[in-house]
């Protein structure tokens, strides 16, 4: 006789991997000016490590998505444990620039195996408004962790606790996770067709899903670029790094709390609209104050980069339902990939402006601050652009989507 499936211990389990994904996202964040001075590492070099994290996400959600009906969920998820595992304990017994680079890249494989079994996990638990609902309150646990890893690295740096302390802080919730999904019943796919690799290729070939892809690569940047480099950037600015970073995640975990009252007001086409316009506000305001006035700043970044990640992941399950688990991986994949590549460049960004002030012999104040405002500046052209691209999706599915095919019911109950 088969298990029952228990969506709430499989949707507990979920949450806790992507607290995981959280912590090392935030404290990594967090230890970033240690690992510099410890390896004696340019800002540079520093990117090329960031750039391990989101390089393995993209390459494990690929994998995940195009094995995820064969190998299954339950096998992927102890895939990210062993991941995690590894990733932490190399980071913890670092010896330099490569070793860092390797064991970033184990980290990142393991929260990219974390999307590719939960998001499809979720997408299958539920259906319609509360799926959208749903993958928000799971994607809410990603800046919760972040939340908590942020307080944890600041309270523990500010007590001189050492980055590999902090690195252990990361496997509780890594074993919690272990624990909760051991031995559970996993949801059947809705759609069997969803579970045809070559139906999913297809699907992936429509005009939204193009569409998708491309947004995809620039609202991941949007809400990454800033947060990574928060601890260098934002040093000088007068206001807590760590404190900006805890603000911005705190209020991105309440809005997607609340995502479904938003989503069911302004529509998907509306929230990733409005989600541009406070974002393109939020940063450039990042690059033109100081002190106190930071935390506004990050308040409106929060807003805007809130509701991103969840609701394209929505999106695509709710409008390309045919690409499957593949689909979901693949534009999240995407967004990983993009903030990959963008690591090093705003890493080179720093380094090239700090050399062009110093070049200059001009009088600056505040050498750091300036670099650091005008990194902000670039990367607000970003979600500029999806003020634009968002205007016109909006009413593109204004005029061709039938929201009548919106499924009110949960597809699995809990057991």
């Amino acid at each position: 006789m088969s298990k029952q499936v228990n969506s709430s211990a499989l949707f507990l389990g979920s949450c806790l991997a992507l607290i995981t994904t959280g912590l090392t996202f935030s404290i990594r964040a967090g230890i970033l000016p240690q690992l510099g001075k410890s390896f004696d590492l340019s800002a540079e070099q520093l990117g090329f490590i960031n750039s391990m994290w989101f390089l393995g996400f993209p390459i494990s959600m690929i994998l995940g998505g195009l094995f995820y009906y064969k190998v299954g969920p339950a096998n992927i998820m102890r895939i990210a444990f062993i991941s995690h595992t590894v990733g932490i304990i190399l980071t913890i017994f670092a010896t330099g620039y490569t070793s860092l680079l390797v064991s970033t890249l184990f980290i990142g494989f393991g929260n990219g195996c974390t999307e590719a079994a939960c998001n499809p996990l979720i997408a299958d638990l539920y259906s319609g408004k509360k799926m959208d609902k749903m993958l928000n309150r799971f994607h809410m646990w990603f800046p919760g962790g972040i939340v908590l890893g942020s307080l944890i690295s600041k309270f523990m740096t500010d007590f001189g606790a050492s980055w590999q302390t902090q690195m252990w802080v990361i496997m509780v919730p890594t074993i919690l996770y272990a624990i909760i999904f051991w031995g559970k019943a996993f949801p059947e796919p809705k759609q069997e067709a969803a579970a045809s690799i070559s139906n999913n290729f297809k699907a992936m070939f429509s005009p939204i899903f193009i569409f998708l892809f491309c947004c995809m690569a620039l609202t991941a940047i949007s809400e990454f670029g800033p947060q990574q480099w928060v601890g260098i950037i934002m040093a000088d600015s007068g206001a807590s790094p760590m404190l900006i970073l805890a603000l911005v995640t705190g209020v991105m975990a309440v809005g997607r709390f609340f995502a479904g009252s938003v989503i069911k007001v302004l529509g998907q086409t509306g929230v990733l609209l409005f989600s541009a316009i406070f974002a393109t506000i939020g940063i450039y305001l990042f690059s033109v104050v100081t002190g106190g006035m930071a935390y506004v700043a990050a308040i409106f970044f929060a807003i805007g980069v809130c509701y991103f990640w969840p609701t394209m992941i929505a999106t695509t399950a709710q409008r390309v339902p045919l690409s499957g688990a593949l689909g979901m991986s693949i534009i999240g994949g995407v967004g990983m990939f993009s903030t990959s590549i963008f690591q090093p460049i705003i890493g080179r960004w720093i380094d090239k402006s700090k050399e062009a002030v110093v070049a200059s012999g001009q009088a600056v104040g505040n050498i750091d601050l300036a670099v650091g405002q005008a990194t902000l500046a670039k990367l607000a052209i970003f979600p500029g652009i999806l003020i634009v691209l968002f205007i016109l999706f909006y009413f593109w599915q204004k005029r061709t989507y039938k929201p009548d095919t919106y499924a009110e019911e949960s597809a699995v109950e809990t057991a």
